[in-house]
């Protein structure tokens, strides 16, 4: 899959588009199809180095629409529209700044 990493933080020059594998959900969470997302002032802080519990690399974005791929609690089917947003995503795990992304199940809705 293609995503959006940042290796460290700078300019936006620094967001590089890489070939990635597709992440695996565990119990617990969700793989999503990601078919847009947000772009904001907390990514933008983020990028430029102002979150500093951030670790890189880090593939940024902290909300997204899409379609779930994978869920290992069968909460929710193959296919189902669902949105993710904020506890933590693109901060303490990758985000939406890609094809895919696996989030917390509590954070998708």
């Amino acid at each position: 899959m293609r995503a959006v990493v940042l290796h460290q933080p700078g300019q936006a020059e620094n967001l590089k588009i890489e070939e990635r594998p597709i992440p695996k959900p565990m119990e617990n969470e969700v793989l999503i199809r990601v078919r847009a997302f947000g772009l904001n002032r907390s990514e933008l802080m983020t990028r430029k180095g102002l979150s500093p519990s951030v670790k890189f690399p880090r593939v940024l974005g902290i909300e997204c629409v899409g379609e779930v791929v994978e869920d290992p609690s069968g909460h929710y089917p193959k296919g189902q529209k669902v949105m993710a947003l904020m506890g933590e995503m693109g901060r303490a795990y990758d985000g939406s700044y890609a094809e895919f992304t696996v989030v917390p199940r509590h954070i998708v809705n």
